[in-house]
């Protein structure tokens, strides 16, 4: 039996340009899992209000971010599949293929099973890159990948990884992370601030676990760190639109502590395992500019888990268990 891991991202534009990204941003927006609004009124309001003027101003962030190897997102995505394939090897598995898929843009879900039909995999997994489990993420890149193989005709044994918010190797790659960052710059912060990509309200009280499994995230973090209720703060980034979302949102948290003439913040994102406009831009960029002019005085970005060997090893640790699931 061939086996696969296929490692789902959400996806990025393929330039930063106005065009290449109103054509992503109009995949990612009209996603029903991402915006619950009926579609013949979302399509008028996306279509003739959001795309064009979104378009443009989101281009201009992500050329921002933009690297050598292209978008942020994509490389580390990329290093992760080559890192867990060759991890995979080493434990003496060097049957099992492993590459990435993204679920808006390209290579899309789609292909990549394609791939994988035509290379004879009767067992896959899929592994979406979302330690926390939401609806807007995780549950639409595995519907989407199941909706693919059904369109392919393909019938492979399906194991689906839905979270890996509590994993111990996941965790502990966070604390060592934020260690070693505060080991260079010798000395800790006042407060350290956990931002996660937030979710509509109404989500969580459907019952969706994603603010929970943040919480938890969150809490497990400060514990490895020895950390006080006092020295840390969990919050939410990203809302759009005009419902209310989880909170505390992240602006209101960093405008709050700049007030307060809070000497060092320390910023993590640990809803992240990659860098990304998300992380590279609103956080590092736009976050500092809110706490600084708020009053704040010394403000740090800590980069994702990326290519860390932990976290890879970890990952990898998630993706062998559950290849060897009954």
């Amino acid at each position: 039996m061939t086996s696969g891991i296929l490692l789902i991202n959400l996806g990025t534009p393929a330039e930063p340009t106005p065009k290449a990204v109103g054509k992503f941003l109009k995949e990612f927006l009209s996603d029903p899992y991402v915006v619950e609004i009926p579609r013949p009124i979302w399509w008028i309001i996306l279509n003739c209000f959001i795309l064009p003027k979104r378009s443009k101003d989101a281009a201009a962030r992500y050329a921002s971010v933009w690297t050598k190897e292209g978008s942020p997102l994509r490389a580390h995505t990329v290093a992760q599949a080559k890192f867990v394939s060759g991890y995979l090897g080493e434990r003496g598995r060097r049957d099992v293929i492993v590459d990435y898929a993204m679920r808006y843009g390209e290579p899309s879900i789609k292909t990549q099973l394609y791939v994988f039909k035509e290379k004879n995999i009767s067992r896959v997994v899929l592994l979406p890159l979302y330690p926390q489990n939401a609806r807007s993420s995780t549950a639409t890149a595995l519907d989407a990948a199941t909706a693919a193989m059904k369109a392919l005709d393909y019938h492979p044994q399906v194991i689906k990884v839905e979270d890996f918010h509590d994993h111990p190797g996941y965790i502990d790659a966070l604390a060592n992370n934020v260690r070693e960052y505060q080991m260079r710059t010798a000395s800790r912060p006042d407060k350290l601030v956990m931002s996660f990509h937030g979710v509509p309200q109404y989500t969580i009280a459907r019952g969706e676990p994603y603010q929970q499994h943040c919480l938890t995230t969150g809490k497990l973090l400060a514990a490895k760190l020895n950390l006080g209720e006092h020295q840390y703060q969990i919050c939410f980034q990203s809302r759009f639109g005009r419902a209310e979302w989880i909170k505390p949102y992240t602006a209101d948290v960093l405008t709050e502590l700049g007030k307060q003439k809070t000497g060092r913040v320390d910023m993590i994102c640990p809803g992240f395992v990659g860098d990304c406009l998300e992380t590279l831009e609103e956080i590092a960029i736009e976050g500092k500019q809110i706490f600084t002019d708020a009053g704040g005085c010394e403000y740090n970005y800590i980069p994702c888990l990326n290519e860390r060997h932990d976290w890879l090893n970890a990952l990898t640790d998630i993706a062998l268990a559950a290849l060897d699931k009954k």
